[in-house]
């Protein structure tokens, strides 16, 4: 069983308690009888804390089960933060990780680990803001396959994540957005989403699955996309000016911008910028600091 107190697994406790063999005098039967029935409680009380769930007996069945295989389904169903966070995970592991190896050492050595990672594209260590995206990330899954029950405890009560360090957010001018927006890409549904983007303040997580059916007629006649967003679930609706739908090309059926990879918003979305003459450190999350600065320089009410 596991012992919340100590953070450990184990099979047996020794009581450090003795009776005496084949006792011969009155003292020593009652030394026996003594220890037995202080045996007897220790164990009454050690029923009292399973039952308390001070203690808790694991799923051996469980604990073979593949936590790495557990953890690339979740991350499938999330944004590439979740993908890159899994693959950390498993170069940490080596590849190997069932329900099992799971423990307090492993995930604290798995937040060490990621102080000494680094970027497999630039070779620099990931950034403090990086490495904490990727513990959150790590710390909801432990929580979630703690309420499946997949683990007896939840081990994020003994380690810590990494605190945001604040950053200076990007943001296109007004001639920076028209410049882009004239300047012609190699993907044209890159360009056409990224103009949208600025428009609508849309994250890239909700624009990948955008449909023409969230793309509705709200009850004061103007347009809105109406859908529940993939980070937060919650369920919004986002008003979009007759100009920001032009973007979106030709009204259809399924998704808005069909051909869209989030791949396009690294190298070639970096190309884009730079043949627009946008120079500076620009990523395509920028595009919402971009919708929210703008629509303040034009008055809009915070």
């Amino acid at each position: 069983f596991y012992d919340r107190r100590s953070g450990k697994v184990i099979k047996s406790e020794n009581l450090h308690l003795f009776l005496v063999d084949n006792p011969k005098n009155a003292t020593e039967k009652k030394h026996n009888s003594q220890t037995e029935e202080l045996a007897f409680a220790i164990q009454s009380k050690r029923i009292l804390q399973i039952r308390n769930e001070e203690y808790e007996f694991l799923d051996k069945t469980k604990r073979e089960e593949d936590f790495l295989e557990y953890f690339r389904e979740l991350a499938k169903k999330k944004h590439t933060k979740w993908d890159s966070c899994f693959k950390l995970f498993r170069d940490y592991t080596k590849g190997h990780c069932k329900f099992g190896d799971l423990n307090i050492t492993l995930c604290k050595g798995f937040r060490e680990y990621l102080l000494h990672a680094r970027n497999k594209k630039t070779g620099k260590l990931l950034s403090q803001n990086s490495r904490a995206g990727y513990m959150i990330v790590f710390r909801t899954v432990i929580k979630q396959a703690y309420v499946d029950k997949m683990i007896s405890t939840n081990y994020n009560d003994f380690f810590e994540g990494f605190s945001y360090e604040k950053t200076h957010k990007e943001y296109l001018t007004m001639d920076e957005f028209r410049r882009l927006a004239e300047t012609p890409c190699k993907f044209d549904v890159l360009r056409r989403i990224s103009i949208f983007a600025v428009f609508s303040g849309l994250r890239v997580s909700d624009l990948e699955k955008l449909e023409w059916s969230q793309v509705v007629k709200a009850p004061d006649g103007d347009w809105c996309v109406r859908r529940q967003i993939i980070k937060t679930k919650r369920w919004e609706s986002v008003f979009v000016s007759e100009e920001a739908l032009t973007w979106c090309g030709p009204r259809g059926e399924g998704s808005v911008f069909k051909g869209f990879r989030t791949s396009m918003t690294r190298e070639p979305f970096k190309e884009w910028l730079r043949e627009a003459g946008i120079t500076k450190p620009f990523t395509f999350h920028c595009l919402r600091h971009s919708a929210a600065t703008l629509m303040i320089q034009n008055g809009v009410d915070i």
